[in-house]
C-alpha cells in the first residue's frame, strides 16, 4: 500500500464517531474467525491509539504482522472499513439502499429467482422516484429489461410495451440533465480560473461559451435533476457576467426547487445548502442587507439531525463563515467581524485534508479584507501573503491579482514607501500576465508611483484625484468588477474625511438604507 494510501487509511479512521468504530469492531469480529483474519483489526486499534502513525512503529509494536504483510493488511483493512460503514449507513442513505435493493437482485437473477429479483427491482425503483434518481430509476429499467427478455410473466405483452415507455422517458431525463450539470460544471471551472469577466472580449466568449452550450429545452418538460442542473448552469452564467439580479432569479428558482421537494432536499443536502449560498452571494453583490440577513439566520437554524454526514456539516460551517464576513463588509463592522477570524483559523486546521486551495485562499482573502477594514495593516498582509506566495497562479487570477494591489495599500498604509516602490514594478508585470491591467487597476498603481509625496497638501490633491477617477470609472460595465473585491473607493473617502475606513462605510451603509441608493461622500 503506498504512502499516499496510507495517510488515506489514517485520516479514514480518525474520522470515524465512536458509534462507527464500535460497529466496525462488533463487525470485523463477527466476521473473521482467524488470528490472520483479526490482524487487521489489530492494526485498526493502533492506528486509532496513535497519532503518528509509521508503518516501522506498526512492525516493533505488533509482532504477530510481518513486513511482507503489512501492505496486504492495510488494503484489507481499508475495503473493510467501507464495507462497515456501508452497512451503518443503509438505513439513512436511500442511494445506499437503492443500490443494495439492485445488488440483492442481481444475486437472485444469477440464482435463477426471477420473480423475486422483479419484486426487489420495482422496489427499488419507486423508491428512486419518489427522491428523484433518475440515473438510478434507468439502471433498473435496463436490468428489468433483462429480466423480462429471459422470463415470460403473464403480463408480457403490455410489460414490455410499458418497459420501452419508460425507460425512453427516463433516459431523456438523465440525458438532460448531465447536458445541465456538464454546462454548470464548466461555467464553473471557467470561474476558478479568472473569476468575473473583465472586459467586452471576455463577455462575448462566456455569452457564446454559454448559448452554444445550453441544450434546447420546455421548463414544462424537465425533472428535478434537470431543473437543479439548469438553474445551476444560469447561475454561474450570470454570476461570471456580473448580472446580479438575474443571478439572484436563478439562485432563488433553485432553493424554491428544494423547498417545494423536502423529501430531495433531505436526501440531496449538499445541492440545497450550495443553492442557499449562492442565494446570499447575490443578495451580497445586490447590497440587500435584510434579505442577506434573514439568509444567514435561516442557514444557522437548519437542522440537518444526528446523523448528517461531515460534508454536509463542512458545507453549512463554510458558508455561514462567508456569509456573516459578507454581512459585516456590508455594515461597516469590520471590528465587530474579528471574532471570526479565530473560526477561519479553527476550520482551515479541523478540515485541511478535505478543503481545496480555491476555498482556502477565499477564506484568506475574506480575513485580510476585514483586518483591512479594520486598520490592522499588518495582519492584512500576513493573510495576503498566503495567497500571494501560492505557487498555483492559475487559480482564481482575480484574488491574485487583487491580493497584490491591496498588499501595496497595506504597505502605503504602514509607511514602508520604500517597499511599495520596490513592489510596483512587479505587481506591474503580474497583472499585466494576467491580462488584468484595466483602468481602476492602472489609476491605482500610477497613485502609488508618486510616492512618497511632497507634503500633505499634494497627497490630498492625489486622494481626491484617484477618488474621483474612480467613482467615474465605477460607473463603467467592466470596471465595476475591482470594486466586488476591495472597496477601495471608501478607502479614499477615509483619508480624504480623516475617518477610520469602517467608519466610512458605516456611514454610507446607514445612508444607503434610508436612501436605498449607493453614496459616494467627496
Amino acid at each position: 500500500m503506498s504512502t499516499g494510501t496510507t495517510d488515506s487509511l489514517v485520516r479514514l479512521i480518525q474520522s470515524l464517531s465512536k458509534a462507527e468504530k464500535r460497529s466496525f469492531k462488533l463487525y470485523a469480529n463477527r466476521n473473521s474467525s482467524t488470528p490472520d483474519e483479526l490482524k487487521f483489526l489489530q492494526l485498526f486499534d493502533f492506528i486509532e491509539k496513535n497519532e503518528n502513525y509509521t508503518d516501522e512503529l506498526v512492525l516493533q509494536k505488533i509482532k504477530g504482522i510481518k513486513k511482507s504483510q503489512l501492505s496486504n493488511i492495510k488494503a484489507h483493512l481499508y475495503k473493510q472499513l467501507l464495507t462497515s460503514l456501508r452497512l451503518i449507513h443503509a438505513n439513512h442513505l436511500p442511494s445506499i439502499e437503492i443500490r443494495e435493493a439492485i445488488d440483492h437482485a442481481l444475486i437472485l437473477y444469477h440464482k435463477g429467482f426471477y420473480n423475486q429479483a422483479l419484486k426487489l427491482l420495482e422496489k427499488g425503483k419507486q423508491h428512486a422516484m419518489r427522491i428523484e434518481a433518475t440515473t438510478l430509476h434507468l439502471e433498473i429499467l435496463e436490468f428489468e429489461k433483462v429480466i423480462e427478455s429471459q422470463y415470460i410473466t403473464r403480463s408480457m405483452p403490455t410489460r414490455a410495451e410499458e418497459l420501452t415507455a419508460e425507460s425512453r422517458e427516463v433516459e431523456q431525463h438523465v440525458r438532460g440533465a448531465v447536458d445541465f450539470s456538464n454546462l454548470s460544471l464548466q461555467l464553473y471551472a471557467l470561474y476558478v480560473k479568472v473569476g468575473f469577466v473583465r472586459d467586452e472580449k471576455d463577455y462575448r466568449f462566456v455569452k457564446e461559451f454559454f448559448a452554444t452550450r445550453l441544450p434546447k429545452y420546455h421548463l414544462s418538460d424537465l425533472g428535478f435533476e434537470e431543473k437543479m442542473h439548469l438553474y445551476n448552469a444560469y447561475v454561474w452564467y450570470h454570476y461570471i457576467t456580473q448580472e446580479f439580479l438575474m443571478c439572484f432569479k436563478y439562485a432563488k428558482l433553485w432553493v424554491d426547487l428544494f423547498e417545494d421537494n423536502p423529501i430531495v432536499k433531505d436526501q440531496n443536502k449538499e445541492m440545497y445548502l450550495k443553492g442557499l449560498y449562492n442565494f446570499q452571494n447575490a443578495l451580497f453583490n445586490l447590497r440587500n442587507h435584510s434579505r442577506l440577513s434573514d439568509s444567514i439566520t435561516h442557514l444557522e437554524q437548519i437542522d440537518f439531525g444526528a446523523r448528517e454526514n461531515e460534508n454536509v456539516t463542512l458545507l453549512q460551517e463554510l458558508y455561514l463563515l462567508l456569509g456573516k464576513i459578507n454581512e459585516c463588509y456590508l455594515k461597516g463592522t469590520f471590528d465587530e467581524g474579528l471574532w471570526l477570524v479565530p473560526k477561519v483559523e479553527a476550520f482551515i486546521k479541523q478540515h485541511e485534508d478535505r478543503l481545496d486551495n480555491h476555498r482556502i485562499m477565499i477564506l484568506n482573502y475574506k480575513v485580510a479584507c476585514l483586518y483591512f477594514g479594520s486598520g490592522d495593516n499588518k495582519s492584512t498582509i500576513k493573510y495576503l501573503n498566503r495567497i500571494i506566495q501560492m505557487k498555483d497562479v492559475s487559480l482564481r487570477e482575480d484574488i491574485q491579482c487583487f491580493a497584490r494591489i491591496l498588499n501595496l495599500i497595506a504597505h502605503f498604509e504602514l509607511g514602508n514607501d520604500d517597499l511599495v516602490e520596490y513592489q510596483i514594478k512587479s505587481v506591474y508585470r503580474f497583472l499585466r500576465n494576467m491580462g488584468d491591467l484595466h483602468g481602476v487597476q492602472h489609476e491605482i498603481l500610477n497613485f502609488l508611483r508618486q510616492l512618497p509625496f511632497t507634503d500633505e497638501k499634494s497627497l490630498m490633491r492625489g486622494f481626491r484625484v484617484l477618488h474621483a477617477k474612480l467613482v467615474k470609472l465605477s460607473q463603467l460595465p467592466y470596471e465595476k468588477r475591482p470594486f466586488l473585491y476591495l472597496d477601495i473607493i471608501s478607502w479614499l473617502e477615509c483619508k480624504i474625511e480623516r475617518k477610520p475606513v469602517q467608519v466610512v462605510i458605516r456611514e454610507k451603509f446607514e445612508l444607503e438604507q434610508k436612501t436605498g441608493t449607493r453614496v459616494y461622500f467627496p
